[in-house]
């Protein structure tokens, strides 16, 4: 296990809306969401959180974090993945994604991205309205329909990444 020492190097904390991960037992489609960020320092990555707003269906909710390429917004293959099992009671609080160590670097972008097989969980995230669109990274969603997604850069997901101290 890492030291219990990490520290965020970002935080985009505001939650004024939701984004459904998952699939309604009616509706075959998958959804996923994501959200890309630019490493503000360098260092070894300890843990990813998002905020759960609501669980409809407990179950595993997995994350996988890859480089990102800005300009032709392609997700690398995956640096890392954790799982969470998620409970019906995890309303209102952060899930905690404990990641390997792996090496971040300053001012390249990563990502992480978000799904699940059979769970449906709404992600809070920040609508920024008329305001500044996030300065930081855009937020990414996608549906087993359109898998290459939509980025948004007035949306982002609740998170935190930690990286060790």
């Amino acid at each position: 296990m890492h030291s219990s020492h990490s520290r965020p190097v970002i935080t985009q904390a505001e939650n004024n809306t939701t984004l459904w991960i998952g699939h309604l037992h009616t509706d075959p489609t998958d959804h996923f969401a994501g959200q890309t960020f630019t490493c503000p320092s360098a260092g070894l990555l300890d843990n990813i959180q998002v905020y759960s707003a609501a669980v409809q269906y407990p179950g595993e909710l997995t994350l996988t974090l890859h480089e990102f390429d800005l300009v032709s917004r392609i997700w690398g293959p995956a640096l890392g993945e954790a799982v969470v099992t998620i409970e019906k009671n995890d309303c209102n609080r952060w899930l905690r994604f404990g990641l390997p160590a792996i090496p971040l670097q300053q001012g390249k972008h990563y990502g992480f991205r978000l799904h699940t097989n059979n769970a449906l969980v709404a992600i809070g995230e920040a609508a920024a309205g008329t305001q500044q669109p996030f300065s930081f990274g855009h937020e990414w969603n996608a549906d087993s329909n359109n898998q290459r997604g939509h980025y948004f850069s007035y949306f982002s997901l609740a998170f935190k990444v930690e990286l060790c101290a």
